[in-house]
């Protein structure tokens, strides 16, 4: 099994994060996947909508300490990295297709925001959003300094990315981080048929409804995205994040 499953239900196109044991944090397999998957599902002519959710416990712990250490030491790994979250969210802002997130379990840095870029977000009503770049020395360059001043405006967006403070289902909705809070046992299946529904529309309005929308994101794009995350580049060669990650695998050497 892959880090990243594609799977075709009728014209939906259930995409699913497949490292349930790590809590879908990010390997580089699945990184990498998720820069590329965007384009290929675009370029389907039978697929009319998505639905993005993770396996197992959690949507996506974000960040993988493994991963984290290798970006300090490096550089040309670094890159890479950069590149491809580059990618993820151009190819995820521009995709065709609309996507909805079923936010199964707690959405951490990167997993927040690939929840954040998706179109429509049902949450579970346990699960929880949170961007902690900054508490492990990082720049939220990855779209957390670029969505959330859009949703949520630049006061509150500065609350959430300086603290990282975890946002409750509930409050997800409130805030319109997400569209509605679904019981856990039935997301999937209310995930799935929202996308049936969007997949049942005129595709062409559909589609450019989509990009019409989006071009509120794409002005923030083209001034926001590259310094955060060039900024974030740099901050994963800063002490402060060498000594965060240090701190969190002491942590976890003593349990």
């Amino acid at each position: 099994m892959t880090d990243l499953v594609v799977t075709a239900v009728g014209r939906v196109r259930l995409v699913e994060l497949n490292r349930p044991e790590q809590l879908n944090a990010m390997s580089e397999e699945l990184h990498t996947r998720l820069a590329s998957v965007w384009d290929e599902l675009a370029a389907d002519p039978e697929a009319g909508a998505i639905v993005l959710t993770g396996r197992g416990r959690a949507f996506s712990a974000g960040g993988n300490l493994e991963v984290m250490t290798r970006v300090q030491r490096d550089e040309a790994f670094r890159e890479q990295q950069v590149d491809e979250a580059r990618r993820i969210i151009v190819g995820m802002l521009r995709c065709p297709l609309p996507v909805v997130a079923a936010v199964n379990g707690p959405a951490v840095g990167l997993g927040c925001s690939l929840a954040l870029l998706s179109d429509l977000v049902l949450i579970a009503e346990e699960a929880y959003l949170a961007d902690p770049h900054v508490q492990v020395g990082l720049v939220a360059g990855d779209g957390g300094a670029y969505l959330l001043p859009l949703l949520v405006g630049a006061t509150r967006a500065k609350e959430l990315l300086f603290l990282g403070d975890r946002v409750a289902a509930e409050d997800a909705v409130r805030l319109g981080l997400a569209t509605r809070a679904v019981p856990r046992d039935k997301l999937r299946a209310e995930a799935m048929e929202l996308a049936g529904r969007l997949a049942a529309q005129p595709a062409q309005a559909l589609r450019e409804t989509k990009r019409a929308v989006n071009r509120h994101l794409e002005q923030a794009l083209e001034t926001v995205m590259e310094p955060a995350l060039l900024a974030e580049r740099d901050t994963m060669r800063s002490a402060d994040h060498a000594a965060a990650v240090e701190r969190i695998l002491a942590a976890r050497g003593r349990r």
